[in-house]
């Protein structure tokens, strides 16, 4: 016997192995029931009218939008990444049947899949959670006439804001795009590489040997007027090499792009920069992210946590547990006293009547909302009063309403959780926390969904 010989039997086979095993799927399987749940001809339809709404033109090959939107619903019921999408659905059979691809040996690879979810984008996402939604509805697992709204923060997975993180934060960028967006600014980068070298120093210097205010303050100075001179030095190369942006390959063109947002981002922060050194404040409309400065600072009053650094939501729960999810296009878009009649709109523009029931936290109350609730149709306005204010529905009514409203806190925990990814999701801009977000929360409703249908037929999930 050879004992040298490593791997598999020792024992010589008759017969080769196969590679290509044929196994049976259990009709049980969380992922078998969706599929034979979905109306994908339907689904499907909503999704070419979502890409063309984007789309300029239908010209190019067709894509794969039966396994692409199935894609699109593992991704959503399991957090995972786009390589990990894909080597699931090409080695794992629920997931190929999931995305129609039984009979095949294509898969969708990684970049097909995450450019797909790009070109949905947050408006897509929210309208195929609607799909869903409507769906549950009419299944009697969703019941529109009782709702509960509230807003929340979606964290960014971004470092805690600090001044010198975002000046250094910008210098290594700086020099890692110029290099790759042509002649003219790849020069620049070999002429900052001085500055940027003992701005570095500095850097260092603050975040281990500054040990006071005072000089922590003295180095984040000589560290902004060093960002000063490289960002204006930044300007007039990108004015200087403009009409070159057109001769740039694809991926010069992105650093270009880069290139002239982060001048734009520093000519703004800078002077944020200077107001916080020489007063001691933070100004209106800080910008704490370099990368993806519609980010902003949330003051949320909790316990560990009193601000949260990212984008707001609205949501709204219906009963049932399926909800729907709003995302803030600015920072003061979303507030409680705006987002409580915002909710029953749409609602509304959804469902085509309002909600019988309706209930939001103290943050929404005031006497002129209840009155405006009312006018919109809602019978039972469940707002938490303030101070000696009275409900304005009775006992009974309350206690339902109450009952609702904690409930919506789970929610919003689930889709923070580990299995759905709200909160720090892995996307480089505020467009795309929008879909990740809105694809947590389509996971929530989808496997609710499930589960719900599967209880009625007494049929035991697994996977």
């Amino acid at each position: 016997m050879d004992k040298n010989r490593r791997g598999g039997s020792r024992q010589a086979e008759l017969f080769p192995r196969s590679m290509s095993p044929t196994i049976a799927i259990a009709e049980n399987h969380r992922l078998v029931v969706m599929t034979n749940e979905v109306d994908w001809t339907e689904l499907e339809e909503l999704i070419q009218s979502i890409r063309m709404s984007v789309l300029s033109s239908a010209a190019g090959r067709p894509p794969h939008l039966r396994a692409l939107a199935g894609a699109l619903a593992l991704r959503a019921t399991r957090r995972m990444t786009y390589r990990e999408t894909e080597d699931l659905i090409r080695y794992y059979a629920p997931a190929r049947y999931l995305c129609g691809l039984t009979e095949t040996t294509w898969t969708p690879d990684a970049n097909t899949i995450q450019d797909f979810e790009q070109l949905m984008g947050e408006d897509g996402m929210r309208r195929i959670n609607e799909y869903v939604v409507k769906w549950a509805v009419e299944e009697g697992l969703a019941d529109p006439t009782v709702v509960v709204a509230d807003t929340t923060a979606q964290e960014a997975a971004i470092p805690h804001p600090n001044e010198v993180g975002h000046l250094a934060s910008f210098l290594t960028a700086v020099m890692a795009a110029s290099s790759r967006a042509g002649k003219t600014l790849k020069e620049l980068a070999e002429k900052m590489v001085s500055q940027v070298k003992v701005a570095r120093q500095k850097v260092r210097a603050h975040r281990l040997f500054a040990k006071t205010v005072g000089a922590k303050k003295k180095l984040t100075r000589e560290l902004a007027a060093i960002v000063a001179r490289v960002n204006s030095e930044l300007g007039r190369s990108l004015q200087k090499a403009g009409a070159q942006r057109e001769r740039l390959a694809r991926y010069g063109k992105v650093a270009w792009d880069k290139l002239n947002s982060l001048h734009g981002v520093m000519d703004k922060l800078l002077p944020q920069i200077r107001y916080w050194l020489r007063t001691g404040r933070v100004a209106t409309g800080k910008i704490i992210n370099v990368h993806i400065p519609e980010l902003y600072s949330i003051v949320r009053g909790k316990a560990g946590k009193a601000v949260e650094f990212g984008l707001k939501w609205g949501f709204a729960r219906l009963r049932g547990g399926f909800i729907l999810a709003t995302v803030a296009k600015g920072r003061k878009d979303l507030a409680d006293q705006r987002f409580v009649l915002q909710a029953v709109e749409q609602h509304i523009a959804l469902f085509g009547k309002a909600p019988k029931s309706y209930a939001y936290d103290r943050g929404g109350w005031s006497a002129d909302n209840v009155k405006k609730l009312k006018a919109k149709g809602v019978k039972e306005v469940g707002l938490a009063p303030r101070g000696k204010a009275k409900w304005a529905v009775e006992t009974k009514v309350k206690e339902k309403l109450v009952n609702e409203r904690v409930q919506v806190e789970g929610s919003i925990g689930t889709v923070k959780g580990a299995r759905y990814g709200f909160n720090r999701p892995p996307a480089r801009s505020a467009a795309m926390m929008g879909v990740c977000g809105q694809r947590a929360v389509l996971g929530l409703n989808l496997n609710k969904m499930i589960r719900g249908i599967a209880a009625r037929r007494e049929v035991e999930l697994v996977g």
